[in-house]
């Protein structure tokens, strides 16, 4: 196993639709999928799609820790998965504002809108089903990695630019808006 290089935002592989995989459970897909994981878990990600190691090929990785879902009974923690040749259906009119970072565009996040629900299919490296019906964090994830596989960055979904930042600057900004609103409360509670 090995950790790859993560192309990082304006690469032109980045901007690609990538290609299907003929052979899910060829040698060298079954090694990029291993190593797609040993670098998301380095890079302490949520997920990783091909094309972020320079590779344009329609596969994603991803994972969804305890602490990252919802509590829906769609949304549970999922541990390291991999989806090759992925489809994906959004599924009803809930569409919510979620905050995104991307291993390609370090030291940012924003606020994007993703589909609460989603359905997804694809195969493993054992060409064995894989997906289901999701929501919360596993279907914005799912989002994500996928938009990747058509060369969409998560900017490129944004429709508020105001809640686009540095990952220091927007918890410094939460931090201050947090401990105003519990001084008031004391102020309030004191009266």
């Amino acid at each position: 196993m090995a950790i790859l290089k993560i192309a990082r935002m304006g690469h032109p592989v980045l901007l690609q639709h990538a290609e299907q995989v003929e052979n899910p459970g060829a040698p060298e897909i079954r090694q990029l999928v291993s190593d797609m994981i040993e670098t998301m878990i380095d890079a302490t990600g949520a997920g990783l799609a091909a094309p972020q190691v320079h590779v344009s090929k329609r596969i994603f990785v991803f994972r969804v820790n305890a602490n990252r879902a919802t509590g829906d009974a769609e949304d549970r923690p999922v541990g390291n998965t991999v989806v090759i040749n992925p489809e994906i259906e959004l599924l009803g009119e809930d569409v919510r504002l979620r905050w995104e970072g991307c291993l390609s565009i370090p030291g940012l996040r924003a606020a994007v809108p993703r589909a609460w629900r989603i359905r997804y299919k694809g195969v493993d490296c054992d060409n064995q089903p894989v997906g289901g019906e999701v929501t919360g964090f596993h279907a914005g994830v799912v989002q994500h990695e996928y938009d990747h596989l058509d060369g969409i960055m998560y900017p490129m979904r944004m429709t508020d630019f105001s809640q686009f930042g540095f990952n220091e600057e927007l918890a410094r900004v939460a931090a201050e808006q947090a401990a105003a609103i519990q001084a008031a409360a004391e102020q309030t509670g004191t009266r």
